[in-house]
């Protein structure tokens, strides 16, 4: 039996897939690179916007109406916020966020009862799902470290979808480290869905980073995201220490205005933020710090976005991720009045162009200096891959794959 992972979303969501496809090869199946060669179709979902949604609903009813003979799983976020609604559409194995580890076994109990199975759960208080991978997809390898999130934004339905935070075992972590290393993986990015909430047995995540650190072969350790609040004296003194971090943060900032941030119930305000990304870069002056925005945010004003707008300028972030304000049902936010979605789009426009301005101010930088690229892909005689702090580079020559390379930077 053939198979093939369809994943929408998250880290998170690319670690779970890599998960099921390493469990499935495991247990004889064979991963089929094309859909149309497969028997079996698995679709990760995600339910972080409406637009993300929507793209999950219309690629399974597609599957399902153009594909009719094919064993079909579907899981994850989407399933988990709409699960009656895909209970409709007959769907062989349906699964939430509970048991995504069990995929291999359900669907060998599927081939042999020919049974459909459904299963959701809707407790937030669970226990970490632990998955061990010793090999990934790309040439950086995910670590999940982290689920769930307990802080609630007012915008934010994935509290609702994952559960309470909860944290992979330390030596687990390690260990699954050891592994991809050992697998050649030069680079490991710790994921999760609160990734900067990690805590096990009084082991925090500057804890898993530091000892991370201690793998010999391994050179680069980079996070997915944190949250300013997260950024302690301890992280701090990380940073000026840690010669394997990567000069490279994704800190979300969601909005510039301290009336946006109170209605979003983010833990900070603006000043907080600028502060914390100001010693940041006194320790590390050349740090990529890349963020997230949401615009269009219920009751925004024009004031308040141009507050957003300045304060970003200020900040000099490498690059902006801008996302339009999307109503989430169930959500506090979804209550308060919409802003108009000419508005938004101006908005978004206007933050994107800011984006590639500061994108390119910092690129500028690091122009005829030399850099070190980790190789991830040969495409077209052309060699790709990223610095440390996260310069996309191409070099027009074959060179080897998950090899570090000193180029200069053009």
């Amino acid at each position: 039996m053939k198979f093939y992972i369809e994943t929408f979303g998250c880290k998170v969501n690319s670690y779970e897939s890599n998960y099921i496809k390493q469990s499935l090869i495991k247990s004889g199946f064979i991963y089929a690179d094309k859909m149309d060669n497969a028997n079996i179709i698995i679709i990760n979902t995600c339910t972080v916007t409406n637009t993300a949604d929507s793209k999950c609903k219309k690629f399974v009813r597609k599957i399902h109406r153009e594909m009719p003979n094919i064993i079909l799983v579907v899981v994850g976020c989407s399933v988990q916020n709409n699960f009656s609604e895909y209970e409709k559409l007959d769907i062989d194995i349906l699964l939430g966020n509970v048991n995504k580890s069990k995929i291999s076994e359900y669907i060998q109990e599927y081939l042999k009862n020919k049974t459909k199975i459904h299963y959701i759960n809707n407790n937030r208080d669970l226990p970490f799902e632990d998955m061990m991978i010793d090999n990934f997809d790309h040439t950086r390898a995910y670590i999940k470290i982290q689920d769930g999130c307990d802080n609630f934004c007012s915008y934010c339905i994935i509290p609702f979808m994952r559960g309470k935070c909860r944290s992979k075992n330390f030596a687990e972590i390690i260990k699954e480290a050891n592994y991809l290393v050992n697998n050649n993986h030069l680079e490991i990015v710790l994921t999760g869905i609160h990734t900067g909430s990690y805590n096990y047995e009084g082991h925090d995540l500057v804890d898993v980073i530091n000892e991370l650190s201690k793998i010999e072969k391994l050179e680069r350790i980079r996070l997915s995201s944190v949250e300013v609040t997260e950024l302690n004296d301890k992280f701090m003194e990380m940073l000026k220490t840690n010669t394997k971090f990567c000069n490279h943060l994704h800190i979300p900032m969601q909005s510039g205005s301290n009336d946006v941030l109170k209605k979003m119930n983010r833990k900070y305000d603006v000043d907080y933020f600028i502060n914390k990304i100001n010693k940041i870069r006194e320790i590390r002056p050349n740090i990529s710090i890349t963020t997230d925005i949401i615009v269009g945010f219920p009751e925004e004003t024009l004031e308040n976005f141009n507050e957003t707008y300045e304060n970003a300028n200020k900040i000099k972030f490498s690059k902006i991720h801008v996302f339009p304000y999307s109503k989430r049902n169930g959500t506090k936010a979804c209550l308060l009045k919409e802003v108009k979605d000419i508005e938004k789009t101006n908005r978004t426009h206007k933050l994107l162009e800011l984006s590639n301005v500061l994108e390119e101010e910092y690129q500028n930088k690091f122009k005829n200096k030399k850099v070190k690229v980790l190789i991830e892909e040969i495409k077209d005689g052309i060699s790709i891959g990223h610095t440390d702090n996260y310069l996309r580079v191409e070099i027009p020559k074959i060179l080897e794959k998950n090899k570090i390379y000193e180029i200069e930077y053009k």
